[in-house]
């Protein structure tokens, strides 16, 4: 005969109608929020009405209703590019010889759109699949930045100068050539970790499509939102004083802006339209601002060193922004 052992009952246990032990749950944060609202309304509407927050909230809602119509069209289409087209197909159609291979990709990225959170998974997939370091990371900088989506958006941002977009397509492509051929020359593979797999694998096609649209729509979003802040707040909020003062310095005019995109991390289908309300700044420091934002920003980082390893980002990260602003500053005095 064979005792039988009850498990003692957990100390942490609640019934499910004990009023003790509430949560602080999302419904009572809205609840209190609208309280909130309706108690300060007065001082909210007054502080609304003020001249500055009018300022402020036309260029926000500006820069948002502009960009938003392509910021959902490339993550349509760069969720359609990574989930529907196989990662072979980029190893069959690039050159074996990687010296060759990098101007490919680089090239590659002119014709599939694709915007930065969708690059790197895309580079980590074609190195999983054999292709040689240095044309993905071609490819990772390039695609988010001279795709036709971010081309027209540019071309629609800057209507009155139409060669920022012909200076940003060869800009960047540029950078993203010269790193390719940096990292072949002087790269070593134990700084690149091997890329792990993403996280749709084993999912339907559809579930993967619109998990891949979901996860890009809240990011980029995200990011274009706060753009748009920060821009409507150096518009309406801070001196003009201090922001001509900036952009009458050709050095620290385009390294602000330079320094200005790696913080703000706007997705590269929406940075035109937040670059051409910084009209007090030079295009060629607008052009840094475009050159350097898809290819080096705090999220960028983030997501590289998660990709491909810490040592690899604290490598990759310093000489991709050094390469950008020197190459916009070449670009932009010739072509600008």
């Amino acid at each position: 005969m064979t005792a039988t052992r009850t498990a003692p009952p957990r100390a942490d246990h609640r019934d499910a109608d004990d009023p003790q032990g509430w949560q602080f749950n999302s419904p009572l944060v809205l609840t209190m929020l609208l309280l909130l609202v309706v108690v300060l309304q007065g001082p909210i509407r007054r502080a609304l009405s003020a001249p500055v927050m009018q300022s402020w909230m036309t260029v926000f809602v500006a820069v948002v209703v502009q960009a938003l119509p392509f910021l959902v069209l490339g993550v349509l289409l760069s969720a359609i590019i990574a989930v529907f087209v196989p990662p072979s197909f980029f190893a069959r159609a690039l050159p074996k010889q990687p010296a060759l291979a990098v101007p490919v990709a680089g090239m590659a990225g002119a014709v599939l759109p694709g915007c930065e959170c969708a690059s790197v998974p895309v580079a980590g997939a074609l190195v999983r699949r054999g292709v040689t370091p240095a044309a993905a990371l071609a490819f990772l900088l390039s695609a988010p930045a001279i795709n036709p989506i971010v081309l027209t958006a540019t071309a629609v941002a800057f209507p009155r100068d139409p060669q920022m977009v012909l200076a940003r397509f060869v800009a960047s492509l540029l950078v993203a050539c010269a790193m390719g051929w940096l990292w072949q020359r002087l790269g070593r593979s134990d700084w690149l970790r091997p890329p792990a797999h993403p996280s749709f694998d084993g999912l339907g096609k559809g579930a993967a499509f619109w998990g891949s649209v979901r996860h890009d729509v809240m990011h980029a979003g995200g990011f274009l939102v706060v753009g748009a802040m920060a821009a409507a707040t150096l518009k309406a909020v801070v001196p003009a004083g201090w922001l001509h003062t900036a952009a009458n310095n050709p050095v620290v005019s385009i390294l602000t802006l330079a320094i200005l995109a790696v913080v703000l991390s706007i997705c590269s289908e929406a940075d035109a339209f937040v670059a051409t309300s910084l009209s007090q700044f030079s295009l060629t420091a607008r052009l840094a601002f475009l050159v350097v934002g898809p290819m080096i920003d705090l999220k960028l980082f983030a997501m590289q060193a998660a990709t491909f390893g810490r040592g690899f980002a604290l490598r990759f990260a310093p000489a991709t922004f050094t390469l950008a602003v020197l190459m916009s500053v070449l670009v932009g005095a010739v072509l600008l």
